[in-house]
């Protein structure tokens, strides 16, 4: 799941790949000026998820009960 992620990002233009000719091999991945853009307009929403975590703990807890 995570490589169909990073292939996705870095077809979209947020994120950049580097291979390495190494043994083993290396791969860097760095977010792109776009990637960046975006990861500011993220951070309120992270923020957001922080700060009512228990209240989505709580509903889904609820709606649980309610299909038992």
């Amino acid at each position: 799941m995570l490589t169909l992620t990073l292939k996705g990002l870095t077809e979209d233009g947020l994120v950049s790949r580097t291979v390495y000719p190494t043994i083993p091999p290396r791969v860097d991945y760095e977010l792109t000026e776009l990637g960046i853009g975006l990861r500011a307009s993220l951070i309120p929403l992270r923020d957001w998820a922080s700060q009512n975590t228990n209240a989505i703990a709580a509903c889904r807890a609820r709606s649980r009960d309610r299909t038992v």
